[in-house]
């Protein structure tokens, strides 16, 4: 549990003016930035928020560390809560930057730009919440985690899903780093049954559980793998539906 005198050896700044929100307003205004930020209920001198200028995206959120001077953010689109941009940097500076460029409602990877400690998610933005092209987003996250991922395997299978037009056609998500798809967009996934995992070494399997209880096809290469998922796939299931 961080104590008192944590917050006074990491900052003192903070106590000082009695929130993470006043902070961010002094730096603001030193570098002549105009942003609204917002103190936290919750935990004032950990936590602030800057509104939006643009209705589909949330409230970009700030956080400090507790454990070292260092702060985080994450900007969300409105409709699933899902990531946009994220990032975290000792530099103040740097944070207001990125939150007046979230504020203005600059695209994310213009944001980057901005403040070049931001981490971009992948995902694009989709104002009218379009179920495909919010399928589209998430599978451009995926790709992009995957890349991150140091796992070639992973990567590998990622991308031989979108290679198949009938998986890409779907809403992709993953647990455990599992391959997962649905007929709905998020909040409310429908999810189709089908579990593919990559292993370690080139091996590949498709299963109907995250525990892997029963193998439906097994293959050492993910592009054989996506075609063994497309035939498992249930008949005549319609393209992708809002899971609002």
């Amino acid at each position: 549990m961080t104590t008192r005198a944590d917050q006074a050896s990491f900052y003192p700044d903070v106590l000082a003016k009695g929130s993470l929100a006043a902070i961010l307003q002094g730096a603001a205004d030193e570098n002549g930035i105009f942003i609204p930020v917002a103190v936290s209920e919750s935990d004032p001198l950990y936590y602030a928020t800057v509104a939006s200028k643009v209705p589909h995206r949330n409230n970009l959120a700030v956080s400090a560390y507790t454990w070292k001077r260092w702060w985080s953010i994450r900007g969300e689109e409105s409709f699933q809560g899902m990531e946009l941009i994220g990032g975290n940097t000792d530099d103040l500076t740097q944070i207001v930057r990125a939150a007046q460029a979230w504020h203005e409602g600059v695209a994310p990877a213009e944001i980057r730009h901005a403040a070049p400690f931001v981490h971009l998610s992948g995902r694009f933005e989709v104002p009218d919440n379009d179920p495909a092209q919010l399928a589209e987003s998430e599978w451009q996250h995926l790709r992009t985690r995957a890349a991150e991922a140091e796992w070639p395997e992973f990567q590998a299978l990622v991308e031989a899903a979108y290679g198949e037009p009938a998986l890409r056609a779907l809403y992709p998500f993953t647990s455990h780093w599992t391959l997962r798809f649905s007929t709905n967009t998020r909040p409310g996934i429908t999810d189709l049954g089908l579990f593919l995992n990559a292993h370690r070494g080139g091996r590949y399997t498709l299963s109907n559980s995250l525990f892997e209880t029963e193998i439906l096809g097994e293959a050492v290469t993910a592009v054989e793998l996506a075609s063994v998922a497309v035939r498992h796939l249930p008949p005549g299931f319609e393209p992708v539906a809002s899971g609002a």
